[in-house]
């Protein structure tokens, strides 16, 4: 019983991780996308379709991280080229890609989908306890955190990593310096949108194989929230996907138990906990201000 409730929390942690660990870059690079919500669900739609025409779930897996991307771009070119307001085109992407996604989603509604089947490994997926855990879980759960410890390992230990987190910095020094500091942002948006795109295939290929109009049910905003909750430390991003995922399956443990307490309410833990989280962290301002990219949000206009 405890083995499959660990696993199950695993499985819920797993898509609010990718999504963190895309923006945790795009936010280390100084842009603010507040459209994750939107490429997650636009991921997911279309990495439901792809599989389901295709039958194959990797190629699922492989267009919802291609729509991810495509979609950022999208919001790399308003925000980093023509230099428009990088709160309200996130918001935009969000609205648009929860609207385009219920129209192409509209025919797949009630489908039975592809699921990724998870890994089996003879002898070790069958041991007692860990085996399921360790080696039997999906191919994406183990990317996820091979995902984290790469991004950690690439912003702290590598020269690249170190040039993004000047740029999101100070955008103007990197700049003075040589760095292309649009061609890097550029690339990091991509990286998260190419996240986010996974993390909605993963819920409509793995944790659900369906397609319902905006499953996504505000996990992209509960990763912009992990990544201030982590004070963009991907290892911390970790440790808060895992506590917002144990919260989410309590929850649903809550209500097959019969607890007294309205269902709708424990529905809404997850983002009450969220909001208790940003709290408690404002509370705070030294930590924050020492770990946030101090050019967050700013545009930046190269000298001509």
């Amino acid at each position: 019983m405890l083995e499959q409730i660990i696993i199950t929390i695993a499985t819920a942690a797993t898509p609010l991780l990718i999504a963190s660990i895309g923006e945790l870059v795009v936010e280390r690079s100084g842009v603010l996308n507040l459209g994750v919500e939107g490429m997650m669900v636009m991921g997911a739609v279309t990495g439901f379709g792809v599989a389901l025409l295709t039958g194959s779930p990797w190629l699922g897996v492989l267009a919802a991280i291609i729509v991810g991307a495509l979609f950022s771009l999208l919001f790399g070119f308003l925000t980093l080229t023509l230099v428009t307001n990088q709160v309200a085109t996130g918001l935009a992407l969000t609205l648009l890609g929860l609207g385009l996604s219920g129209m192409i989603g509209e025919s797949f509604v009630g489908l039975p989908g592809v699921k990724l089947a998870a890994i089996y490994i003879p002898g070790l997926t069958d041991l007692p306890f860990v085996g399921k855990l360790l080696f039997g879980q999906d191919p994406i759960f183990y990317l996820s955190i091979l995902l984290t410890v790469g991004v950690a390992w690439f912003l702290f230990r590598t020269r690249a990593g170190l040039t993004l987190r000047a740029v999101g910095d100070n955008h103007g020094s990197a700049h003075a310096l040589g760095i292309n500091v649009i061609g890097i942002r550029y690339l990091a948006v991509m990286f998260g949108g190419a996240c986010a795109g996974l993390a909605g295939g993963f819920l409509s290929l793995v944790y659900t194989p369906q397609w319902i109009e905006n499953m996504t049910a505000g996990r992209g905003w509960i990763a912009l929230a992990l990544v201030v909750f982590a004070s963009w430390r991907p290892l911390r991003v970790l440790a808060g996907a895992y506590l917002f995922g144990a919260v989410s399956i309590g929850q649903l443990h809550a209500q097959a138990l019969g607890i007294g307490i309205p269902s709708q309410l424990l529905s809404s833990l997850p983002y009450l906990a969220t909001i208790l989280v940003l709290v408690l962290i404002s509370r705070n301002k030294r930590l924050t201000m020492i770990n946030t990219p101090a050019s967050l949000g700013r545009p930046f206009v190269p000298d001509r």
